[in-house]
């Protein structure tokens, strides 16, 4: 290794420089955008509706149209809840654990569930919680790995369901095709009838270049008969405001009245008054993709600064992925050296979401992956963060 570039590295350590892009946020420009919904002038009452008080268990109707248009799924499938689509799916994961027909998940002896890799940290925490084993299956270029998805339930008993995330897949960008949903359908329904398809689809709306069609997982639910085992979660956390916008799930039979069970009893309402902000500010899916469209010109310039300096790397030291929607970059090294890349990140002060966060139980099998989160910080920041982040890959690359 050339000694300028641990030279060149001392020099940046001694800049005291302190850049966090550990998680995948919108920045501030982002969240400007949806301002108009702090001073919006809201009438109490939606018809008959008074929006301050008890009611609509399910959501406003406007809130329930919208989301139904969102997820291509009946209204009467689809229920409108706050904060996030990850609250709704801890939820939905709870409901089943206490309450699951015809036996209860936490009376499932060693109760497992697939996890694609690499995959949503938080997902991974929430299985952990309840105990439930999880078992990974690679993503490839159109989805998940089918022939391994396969395997894992020609070999596992009690395999509860699948989690994954279909568009612009956290952290790698994968848009899974038509073909590859229908056939994840149609092996787990042959696998079991109880078998869950719980799609987060937390970057619906997201692109931020031109990306290839993908049918509404519902309406191929629909066509593959699997309603009745298929839940779909988005929001509006990346959309208005973190912790502040609508989450809305489509979701039928047993599952849609288990939601509306658990929530009866965790949610005494939704928020009505923020639900009717939000249906103001979108009055359709139009204005939706419109407002998608602003905050893709603010996003897409950050990915191309990180794509400008991964390309600065040999291909013998990694290569990383190119999404065209969402909010994060996959790199993957070809030596065992993603926790020395975050070490010698953190020594020149610039945070990394850790190694292993994109596998289950934070172990990366190959202590090769690791997420770039390019949204948060500025563009100039960015540009000294993905010159460490070059620097440290080159560094550990040549010491391993």
């Amino acid at each position: 290794m050339s000694e300028n570039i641990l030279t060149y590295f001392e020099q940046i350590k001694a800049q005291g420089l302190s850049i966090d892009i550990t998680r995948g946020k919108p920045d501030a420009y982002q969240l400007d955008l949806a301002n108009e919904l702090l001073s919006m002038n809201i009438e109490p009452f939606d018809g008959d509706v008074d929006l301050r008080n008890y009611g609509e268990p399910y959501g406003i109707q406007d809130a329930r149209i919208l989301g139904s248009d969102l997820l291509s799924a009946p209204f009467d499938n689809v229920i409108t809840g706050e904060q996030s689509s990850l609250m709704l799916t801890y939820q939905m994961i709870l409901s089943k654990y206490l309450f699951a027909k015809p036996v209860s998940w936490k009376d499932v002896e060693a109760p497992k569930f697939i996890c694609p890799v690499p995959g949503f940290d938080r997902h991974f925490r929430m299985l952990e919680d309840f105990g439930i084993e999880m078992i990974t299956v690679p993503l490839v270029e159109d989805g998940v790995d089918l022939d391994l998805f396969s395997d894992v339930l020609q070999s596992n008993s009690n395999v509860l369901g699948i989690i994954c995330v279909p568009r612009h897949s956290n952290p790698s960008g994968e848009v899974y095709s038509d073909d590859n949903i229908s056939e994840l359908f149609k092996i787990g329904r042959q696998y079991s009838e109880d078998f869950l398809f719980l799609f987060d689809h937390a970057y619906l709306v997201h692109d931020f270049l031109p990306t290839k069609d993908q049918t509404a997982v519902w309406k191929l639910a629909e066509q593959n008969s699997t309603t009745n085992q298929t839940v779909v979660v988005t929001s509006f956390s990346k959309v208005t405001f973190g912790g502040g916008g609508l989450s809305f799930m489509a979701a039928a039979s047993d599952n849609l009245d288990l939601i509306k069970q658990i929530r009866g009893s965790m949610v005494i309402c939704p928020d009505k008054v923020n639900q009717k902000r939000h249906t103001k500010f979108f009055k359709d899916l139009r204005a939706v993709k419109d407002h998608m469209k602003k905050h893709a010109d603010l996003i897409r310039p950050k990915f191309e600064i990180a794509y400008k300096a991964l390309e600065k790397l040999d291909k013998d030291v990694g290569e990383y992925s190119q999404p065209t929607g969402g909010y994060f970059i996959t790199f993957k090294s070809q030596k065992p050296i993603a926790s020395k890349i975050v070490e010698l990140c953190k020594e020149a002060g610039v945070l990394l979401t850790p190694a292993g966060a994109t596998h289950p139980y934070g172990k990366d099998p190959g202590n090769n992956i690791l997420r770039i989160a390019p949204t948060f910080i500025s563009e100039k920041e960015l540009e000294i963060a993905m010159d460490v982040f070059v620097t440290a890959a080159q560094i550990a690359h040549s010491q391993d």
